[in-house]
């Protein structure tokens, strides 16, 4: 079974995660930031995880600390579903275009964590959303969760069709790379530990 719970409270939210890596896509996802559940609700529908957020935060004050201990959460859930990683295929790489623009991205659980974030947004929101949220939403993902994520959006002018193809990108990556390849029960590095 490759499922995770994660709690966090802090002073300024209080998140509860669970997720399924080999699930069909259910979800049920509620942070009180619409535009963020629209992205999170992308995301396990195209990655096909089974997952369930309940966020509460200090979103009065603004949508940062909701989003980053999000961000933590799914990164950490993500972590401990995989285990010692052996048997899945590590890397994978997708593009998406979501109408005007186009979503590359690649993916590496290797235990270490970076992200190159390639995107211009023409807006500095979406609705009520700070569309700088995305990337730090995916910077306290990628280092909770100890994976290499490249996101590169090389042309698009509407930034709501630009956070789509991110997230429907992410989501497919992680669904390719995440699988278990039949080939192998490894853990798939020379080094033997990811």
């Amino acid at each position: 079974m490759r499922t995770a719970n994660v709690k966090r409270k802090t002073q300024e939210t209080s998140v509860s995660l669970s997720i399924d890596l080999d699930g069909k896509g259910k979800r049920s996802i509620a942070t009180g930031i619409g535009f963020f559940d629209h992205m999170l609700d992308l995301l396990a529908k195209h990655a096909l995880f089974d997952l369930e957020i309940k966020a509460l935060g200090d979103i009065e004050v603004d949508y940062h600390h909701t989003v980053e201990d999000v961000g933590i959460c799914l990164g950490q859930a993500v972590k401990e579903a995989l285990g010692d990683k052996a048997g899945i295929t590590r890397f994978a790489n997708v593009s998406v275009p979501m109408q005007e623009a186009l979503a590359n991205v690649a993916v590496d659980i290797s235990g270490r964590s970076a992200l190159v974030f390639h995107v211009k947004l023409n807006t500095e929101k979406i609705g009520d959303f700070d569309t700088e949220l995305i990337k730090e939403f995916l910077e306290a993902f990628t280092v909770n969760a100890g994976l290499n994520l490249h996101v590169d959006v090389p042309y698009g002018e509407n930034a709501h069709h630009i956070s789509e193809g991110i997230f429907k990108g992410i989501a497919k990556a992680l669904d390719r790379a995440t699988r278990i390849d039949e080939r192998s029960d490894d853990i798939p590095s020379t080094k033997g530990v990811l």
